[in-house]
């Protein structure tokens, strides 16, 4: 993800920022930040539902509302059933806890934070 900011745009969001970097006076600022988002445009699967319920009868429920609302049909409904049936939540993976995506996102990050940790030692510093 990149944001850039038009100088006076920044002056009225950032008012305070704006002040200190550029002390009033009015200088031509091109601001470009970039932020990586591994959940961009990600959009969960039926799996991914499935995986948060509790119980069988609760993915049940699910498969029960993404039929209606279009997002599956009736014949891959039966499908994931049937997989629910003979396996359970587990055939799909296992649950997925609450807080999953806050926990893979600090994960993430922390990856992230290292990686640029470590490519800003020298070499023999490691």
């Amino acid at each position: 993800m990149s944001s850039e900011f038009d100088v006076e745009d920044f002056k009225k969001k950032y008012p305070r920022l704006a002040d200190e970097l550029l002390g009033g006076k009015t200088k031509h600022l091109k601001l470009k930040v970039e932020l990586i988002d591994p959940w961009r445009g990600y959009v969960p699967t039926v799996v991914d539902y499935i995986r948060r319920c509790k119980s069988i009868e609760e993915a049940n429920e699910v498969l029960d509302y993404l039929v209606k609302r279009s997002e599956l049909t009736v014949e891959e409904a039966e499908k994931y059933r049937e997989i629910l049936r003979n396996g359970g939540i587990e055939a799909f993976g296992g649950r997925k806890e609450d807080n999953y995506y806050y926990k893979e996102a600090r994960r993430f990050w922390s990856r992230i934070r290292r990686e640029r940790i470590k490519s800003e030692l020298e070499p023999g510093e490691e």
